[in-house]
């Protein structure tokens, strides 16, 4: 298995700070035949001066300036140059248990069909641990209407990405690794979860996570525009989602009504009749 190559993407963009801890995650993985392409997004930090740094300690990181266009644009750029035939990403402020690649690329190598594999992960900060996120993502009825995966970070297959068409580099999507990974599994691919916590995602005061919930709506439509044929060749998927949301919601308005949980009961169903308005102006079509 040490034969196979994998090629670490991290993309930065005044993340300085943090380079150090998630590059030091990939140096001590327990797979060894990696490259790792730091990918310096017109930083205005210090981020050239850590990358540099571990290039000079191991030939394996290969560092990449360029202007700044975007998270989506910096991962395509590593990727082109990416020798290896898996592509592993991660931001510049995240890091891995040293276990996870040499796991998740014994799936991808026994198992064909395997496109992408992610791991359960634990939310993070400076000093503490917060708490455990969890998915069991399997195929596209996972991506139609969220992201499956609850994160951006994954092991998968170079031939995914070349097939898929690459990252959107559009900045209007803002969930730019759920709308890959919905195009991946569109193409049949399937997805592994590992059900151990062996990413960790470092949660700022005021994150990009937190600004795209803002404009949860917005980059949904742009999201479900832009992969109309997808959701046309999945309306299985969609009427099997559409009488779920239906049946729930009838269930959560019984059980909120005239009761003081009512603005509790408003937050559950505001998403699910999103759906339900999706499904019924895309049959209208």
């Amino acid at each position: 298995m040490q034969t196979s190559k994998v090629s670490v993407i991290v993309p930065c963009y005044n993340q300085a700070q943090y380079l150090d801890e998630s590059l030091a995650s990939i140096y001590h993985q327990t797979h060894t035949n990696w490259e790792c392409l730091i990918v310096n997004d017109g930083s205005l930090d210090h981020t050239e001066e850590i990358a540099q740094k571990w290039e000079a300690k191991d030939p394996r990181f290969i560092y990449i300036p360029k202007e700044n266009s975007g998270v989506s644009n910096a991962r395509n750029l590593g990727i082109e140059k990416a020798s290896g035939e898996f592509i592993l990403t991660l931001d510049a402020d995240d890091k891995y248990e040293a276990s996870f690649m040499e796991k998740a690329l014994k799936i991808l190598l026994e198992r064909p069909e395997i496109g992408i594999v992610s791991s359960w992960g634990m939310f993070f900060t400076n000093d503490k641990m917060l708490q455990v996120f969890r998915s069991n993502a399997k195929s596209i009825a996972d991506f139609l209407f969220h992201n499956g995966v609850n994160m951006g970070s994954s092991l998968y297959r170079k031939e995914c990405w070349a097939k898929a068409g690459k990252y959107d580099g559009d900045v209007r999507n803002g969930y730019e690794d759920w709308e890959f990974y919905l195009r991946v599994c569109a193409l049949g691919w399937k997805v592994h979860i590992i059900e151990e916590v062996l990413f960790f995602y470092r949660q700022h005061q005021v994150s990009r996570r937190k600004e795209m919930n803002k404009i949860d709506n917005e980059n949904k439509k742009y999201i479900y525009l832009r992969n109309k044929d997808i959701y046309f060749n999945h309306y299985e998927e969609l009427i099997d989602r559409f009488l779920w949301v239906a049946d729930l919601e009838k269930t959560e308005i019984n059980k909120f009504r005239n009761t003081i949980d009512y603005k509790l009961g408003s937050a559950i169903l505001k998403p699910l009749r999103a759906v339900k308005w999706f499904c019924i102006k895309l049959f209208k079509k």
